[in-house]
């Protein structure tokens, strides 16, 4: 894959490729339940982030709800599953946002990624860590980085020895660094992920 190949020509990089196999991308359609899904997981475990949309799921019969469903779901049944109250309210903004203004993938699909940052983090609940995660893990964009992930800050303080205390100066070596792998800054980011064992959920 010729990913590996441009980021192979980064040296510290190379040794984080070297005998793995590539990543691929992936298309999620529903975007909807796909930021429902980010939302419940925000500061859980994995594991703990799996079980909760489990049981959102089993809310409906273990399918994928529609927006509507998800809004005529009582805020205390939402609570009930292991939501915070904050939560069961962004989980139905999204669903609302979803039917007023739209989310489909095709549309999303043919925005650029500061559109669809701009676009979705008009709803209360959903930031930009959150929709460039989306970008990556859903819309399945290429050239995608995410400054502001611990997981990648702490890869990247160990592998290109970086000091954190100057924070402005620190996001900046960040960027400057990241900029040499576009445009496959999102499988860097994966390789990044895995050598820190800190994927987020997909």
């Amino acid at each position: 894959m010729s990913y590996t190949i441009h980021l192979s020509k980064d040296k510290r990089f190379k040794k984080l490729i070297d005998g793995r196999e590539p990543y691929v991308l992936t298309i999620k359609k529903d975007i909807c339940v796909y930021l429902c899904a980010s939302i419940m997981s925000q500061q859980l475990s994995t594991k703990v982030a799996d079980v909760i949309y489990r049981r959102f799921l089993d809310l409906y019969g273990g399918k994928i709800p529609k927006p509507q469903q998800i809004i005529d779901t009582e805020h205390e049944t939402l609570r009930g599953i292991g939501l915070s109250n904050a939560k069961a309210n962004y989980v139905r903004n999204v669903a609302s946002f979803a039917i007023e203004q739209g989310l489909d993938h095709k549309v999303l699909g043919k925005m650029s990624n500061e559109e669809v940052i701009q676009y979705l983090t008009q709803i209360k609940g959903v930031g930009k860590w959150t929709v460039e995660m989306l970008l990556m893990f859903a819309l399945g964009r290429e050239d995608v980085f995410s400054p502001d992930d611990l997981g990648l800050q702490n890869a990247m303080i160990h592998i290109y020895k970086l000091n954190r205390e100057d924070k402005k100066q620190f996001r900046e070596k960040l960027l400057s660094i990241s900029s040499k792998w576009s445009p496959y800054r999102t499988y860097a980011c994966l390789h990044l992920w895995h050598w820190k064992d800190n994927t987020p959920l997909k």
